[in-house]
C-alpha cells in the first residue's frame, strides 16, 4: 500500500509526514498529544529552544509508555518493535524539520 502525505501541526507549525492510510488516525492523535506535551513544557518557561522542548516531550512520552507496559526497564517486544521504529522515525523527521526551520 502506498503512503499518504498527512499534514500535522505542532506548536503552530505545519509538517507533511508520510503515513500508511490505515495509520493516519493514530498519527493525527500522536501529533495532537505531542503538541500538547510540547506546549505544556514550553509554558513552564524552564526549557528554552524548540529542540530541547521536543527532546523533553519525547522523554516524557517514552517514560509514559514504559510505565504503561508495567516494566520501566523492559526491552521492546517484537510486537511493538515496528511501531516504535515507525514513531522514532517520525520524531526524527519532525526534529530535522524543526532544525531546518530554526536555521532559516
Amino acid at each position: 500500500m502506498r503512503p499518504n502525505t498527512v499534514s500535522i501541526e505542532i506548536l503552530d507549525k505545519s509538517y507533511q509526514v508520510a503515513c500508511e492510510p490505515e495509520q493516519e488516525d493514530e498519527l493525527l492523535l500522536a501529533a495532537r498529544d505531542l503538541d500538547a506535551q510540547m506546549r505544556a513544557i514550553r509554558a513552564t518557561g524552564k526549557v528554552i529552544g524548540i529542540e530541547r522542548v521536543a527532546i523533553m516531550a519525547a522523554l516524557n512520552l517514552s517514560h509514559q509508555l514504559l510505565l504503561e507496559r508495567g516494566a520501566p526497564s523492559a526491552v521492546a517486544s517484537p510486537d511493538n518493535e515496528d511501531q516504535i521504529k515507525s514513531l522514532t522515525s517520525k520524531i526524527d523527521e519532525a526534529l530535522f524539520q524543526l532544525r531546518q526551520f530554526e536555521i532559516s
